[in-house]
């Protein structure tokens, strides 16, 4: 089936949930197929996640026509007790790259 990502086995660093975030600190008029496609999870998963973000007030968003536009809550704090008084901004700030890095540094495939 074309659009669904190729699985991954074993444990990563960073959680669906950080990754999602992440996209849509990239780019916060991002559609779901686009978040899926970047965070190479489905769909649905995408859908599950911004539900769970927007339900603990780490993300809203508001309909412009067709077009979800995100806003992220950076001084929300991190829910993990071992990450106490780590704000999302802190987070994103690692995760997202800035965009003259990227161009300078494409990702390989």
């Amino acid at each position: 089936m074309v659009g669904v990502p190729q699985s991954h086995t074993g444990w990563t660093f960073i959680t669906s949930h950080a990754r999602v975030l992440a996209a849509i600190a990239d780019n916060p008029n991002a559609r779901i197929r686009e978040i899926a496609a970047r965070c190479r999870l489905t769909e649905r998963a995408v859908s599950r996640i911004i539900s769970d973000l927007e339900q603990d007030g780490y993300l809203s968003h508001t309909r412009d026509g067709r077009t979800n536009n995100y806003r992220i809550e950076p001084d929300k704090v991190l829910r993990h007790p071992a990450e106490a008084g780590l704000s999302v901004a802190s987070l994103l700030s690692l995760l997202v790259q800035d965009e003259t890095d990227r161009v300078r540094k494409p990702v390989a495939p």
